[in-house]
């Protein structure tokens, strides 16, 4: 799925500590461009003509308005920017649109999204797991610690208090939340996902997240295999708005 992003990678500074994102050149930022237009145009056969319609609306509006007002030029210059925004924006959506389609469905698709989603989020896939193939993944945050379920809600709770009880004497006081994707009540939808972790409030400091994620990596591992199944690792990023 080589139009889904991979999360970017930071450079070290001092003491081994992260000093921020590594931004990729103009030349791999284009072929990764190409590589999304390509792959979303396979299976979005209508991203051309949106693409051509979030340009061509704005640009010819503002020209057009231009020549009323007698001055073409300037107005055709604002309109031509105000395209390309659009179109751009319209490109990106259509993006995430036919990426989620993709993922939607399969083993380990709600870690493909925690994994990629912006900000500083510790993600642990699988930390539990069903014969049925339902999974827990541990999220590390601002917020605490956030448990995400897949699969079926009452397994998945059955799973979520487990792994609760195995955190209890690692945390301490830390915060701990649980969520469960799906589309039924009392879930949430794989597309709103990112948008349900930005809402969380931020109750620790940057400092105390990398204490418990040392603590967390100190835990003993689960002697289980993990479900067999490919599990996508590459999803869109942005928000659902």
């Amino acid at each position: 799925m080589a139009l889904l992003r991979r999360k970017p990678k930071t450079t070290p500074g001092r003491a081994g500590k992260p000093t921020g994102k590594v931004k990729p050149s103009r030349g791999a930022r284009a072929k990764q461009i190409r590589t999304a237009f390509t792959m979303t145009r396979k299976g979005d056969p209508k991203l051309v003509p949106f693409m051509a319609a979030a340009f061509l609306g704005p640009f010819a509006l503002f020209l057009a308005l231009g020549f009323a007002i007698g001055a073409p030029f300037l107005l055709g210059f604002l309109g031509l920017m105000i395209a390309l925004i659009v179109t751009v924006a319209v490109f990106g959506k259509r993006v995430q649109r036919t990426a989620y389609s993709q993922v939607e469905g399969q083993l380990g698709a709600g870690a493909a999204v925690l994994q990629n989603m912006r900000g500083d989020w510790r993600v642990t896939p699988a930390v539990g797991f069903t014969r049925e193939q339902d999974l827990v993944h541990r999220v590390l945050g601002r917020p605490g610690i956030v448990l995400v379920g897949e699969g079926n809600p009452a397994r998945v709770r059955t799973l979520v208090i487990t792994e609760k009880k195995k955190l209890a004497r690692w945390i301490g006081e830390t915060p701990v939340y649980d969520v469960v994707v799906g589309d039924g009540e009392g879930t949430v939808g794989l597309r709103e996902l990112e948008k349900h972790f930005l809402k969380l409030p931020r109750n620790i400091k940057p400092a105390i997240v990398n204490d418990l994620d040392r603590k967390l990596k100190a835990m003993p591992a689960h002697q289980m295999p993990i479900p067999k199944g490919p599990m996508p690792t590459r999803v869109p990023r942005g928000r659902q708005r």
